[in-house]
């Protein structure tokens, strides 16, 4: 499916309902996860997206790299393991941020390229049928949000249960499969607040002018 970025807004967060998770193997969810949702465009991805693109003459300026630079002084540089990084010289740090920025304006240049992730944009199909989304992709999902993109893939990983008993009414293998496709062709992103959200609403933010990926960059006139 594809949505616009700055429609999916709400992602699902586990604070709200004690930290459950529920489980990833399974593609039907039961529970009250689905009113429990946290909000994107105040989230530290946009954040930090928005933050560097503001910066980009002087990302010095960040709050990212005083963060880094504040561990890398007190004897403990910031690492990741699963990415192989280690953050242990003001360069390094320098060098990072720029790797981000790259990304931000390779996607501004050529569009959003879903096989430069190693995961899809996951979404969760909630029990009035809305968008939440779910597992990785959030800084790519904040870049296509921050450049204002007409539309991103995103890849449907579970649904509520309830949605799914109300769509197949009863039907089971290949029919429910068919009569859930067609459902799915008619959700749309989750945007308002929910019964159980960890945080209070503090309302929308003022999208940035989008910027559309120009045509000829591709060498098209």
């Amino acid at each position: 499916m594809h949505v616009d970025p700055r429609a999916l807004i709400r992602d699902f967060n586990a604070k709200g309902i004690g930290g459950k998770r529920p489980s990833s193997s399974a593609f039907i969810w039961d529970g009250e996860w689905d009113q429990s949702r946290g909000d994107l465009r105040r989230g530290s991805r946009y954040r930090f997206i928005s933050d560097l693109d503001e910066h980009r003459d002087d990302l010095s300026q960040t709050e990212r790299f005083r963060q880094y630079r504040s561990r890398l002084e007190s004897g403990y540089p910031w690492s990741s393991y699963q990415q192989g990084i280690l953050l242990d010289t003001e360069e390094k740090i320098m060098a990072y941020l720029r790797t981000y920025l790259g990304f931000l304006d390779d996607m501004a240049a050529h569009g959003f390229n879903a096989e430069l992730g190693k995961d899809d944009l996951g979404v969760a199909v909630t029990r009035d049928g809305r968008l939440l989304k779910i597992n990785r992709g959030l800084h790519r999902l904040a870049m296509a949000q921050r450049l204002g993109l007409a539309s991103v893939p995103v890849v449907v990983r579970a649904v509520h249960r309830d949605w799914w008993e109300r769509v197949v009414e009863g039907e089971r293998g290949e029919t429910a499969l068919a009569r859930v496709a067609e459902a799915l062709q008619h959700t749309t992103p989750e945007t308002r607040p929910g019964k159980r959200d960890p945080g209070e609403d503090q309302g929308p933010i003022e999208w940035p002018a989008p910027r559309h990926p120009d045509p000829c960059a591709d060498g098209l006139s």
